[in-house]
């Protein structure tokens, strides 16, 4: 009788893909032992350390981001059926598109995102979060920065931008919440179908919203891209759709947890007096907090031919999973990476809004609408400390690393 050696277990190195809460250990062992590696429990290879992770955003030839938006795990027929009854043929703004439409479209899309527009929403904005600090005063603490100021201020922002009624938040953040769980999640068939059933009437609100600016154009960025369509440039209809259904997610989505992160790492790490003392801090730690702390800390990769990382081949038709958190960590580029350091010089070279082509269009307004709120919270609550002991926790996705609360305190 022959005897067969035991096949060996995969080591993992403690990565848990959904697992976010405390993913810092395994994002450390992937760096030194494991920088490129195959998970076949997600089949991605997985990319960790910061200069690979970077060689790949830029190298868009390669690796594009065709399947940046598609389900991680895929839909069931069930939830296909609702999407295709609904006519759902929403497709990624800019994220997941590549040249030449990548380009032709992200021009057009700069042309809305103005200097202009920036500066008549500042004190928009900074009105907005004065309104939402008093609601909290007088609900009374425990306060929630995530669902008391975090929550409401970048989605109100965005509307305004978009040309939004305010009164639809609690709806589009429904209808976002089930973009992040369909897209990114490890859900059952069974539980797809809901969050299919709000993207259906997510798109065709983005449809709508088209439509009627080009019935009663307004001072906003739909009617601003329906008319550069007008005056001549190349962007259809449904493109225009795509992008706001886009815009509308990842417009307040990503920083509701920026200025929630931001906060809570301030508070956590004791420099919240330091930047309420001088506020010229603020932009500094702001990305800090991108680095140690990112609203998205993967993103993901089609390889569209063989190509290689770290000297690792990856098959044409791999997929790959860049951990942008894991490359924000590395001591190559940031010296005593795990530290929290508001001054450090080199915060900027964070990947969390990505590189390359698909640098995130909208990251000056997620810094600017942070920047405020915690100029803000700093001035209105100079005590503001987190609530003792509080237990916080992130939920289970592969790229949104979101705080379930920041429970805090003031008086």
């Amino acid at each position: 009788m022959s005897i067969t050696a035991p096949i060996a277990a995969p080591d993992y190195h403690g990565f848990e893909p959904f697992k976010l809460t405390d993913p810092f250990a395994s994002w450390k062992a992937l760096r030194e032992q494991a920088p490129v590696f195959y998970d076949d429990r997600i089949g991605y290879w997985v990319v960790s350390r910061y200069d690979d992770v970077k060689s790949v955003f830029d190298n868009w030839e390669t690796f594009s981001s065709a399947n940046a938006q598609q389900p991680v795990r895929p839909l069931g027929e069930a939830a296909k059926k609702v999407l295709a009854e609904g006519d759902f043929t929403a497709y990624s703004g800019l994220s997941a598109r590549i040249p030449p439409d990548h380009t032709r479209i992200r021009a057009i899309a700069t042309k809305a995102f103005t200097p202009r527009r920036y500066k008549v929403l500042e004190p928009f904005i900074r009105e907005n979060v004065n309104v939402l600090i008093d609601r909290m005063i007088a609900k009374g603490e425990p306060g929630d920065i995530l669902t008391d100021i975090a929550w409401d201020l970048p989605t109100i922002t965005i509307f305004t931008l978009i040309g939004v009624p305010v009164d639809m938040i609690e709806t589009v953040k429904a209808w976002a919440s089930s973009r992040t769980a369909i897209t990114w999640s490890d859900l059952t068939d069974d539980e797809q179908v809901p969050h299919a059933e709000n993207l259906v009437a997510y798109w065709r609100f983005c449809r709508q919203l088209v439509a009627d600016a080009k019935t009663t154009p307004g001072d906003n960025l739909v009617s601003d891209l329906v008319r550069f369509q007008a005056e001549g440039d190349e962007i259809t209809d449904h493109e225009i759709a795509s992008f706001l259904y886009s815009l509308l997610f990842a417009g307040h989505e990503t920083t509701t947890t920026l200025i929630s992160n931001t906060v809570r790492e301030l508070l956590a790490n004791d420099e919240f007096a330091h930047v309420a003392e001088d506020p010229e801090l603020i932009p500094g730690a702001i990305d800090e907090v991108l680095r140690v702390s990112g609203s998205i800390v993967a993103w993901r990769r089609h390889a569209e031919r063989d190509g290689e990382v770290a000297g690792v081949p990856i098959p044409a038709g791999s997929k790959v999973l860049l951990l942008m958190g894991a490359a924000n960590r590395d001591p190559a580029v940031f010296p005593d990476p795990d530290t929290f350091d508001i001054t450090r010089s080199n915060a900027r070279a964070h990947l969390s809004f990505g590189y390359g082509i698909h640098y995130c269009i909208g990251n000056m307004l997620g810094k600017l609408q942070t920047k405020i709120a915690v100029e803000e919270i700093a001035r209105r609550l100079p005590n503001l400390r987190l609530v003792p002991d509080a237990q916080i926790t992130f939920g289970d996705n592969l790229s949104f690393r979101v705080p379930d609360s920041v429970p805090v305190l003031w008086s």
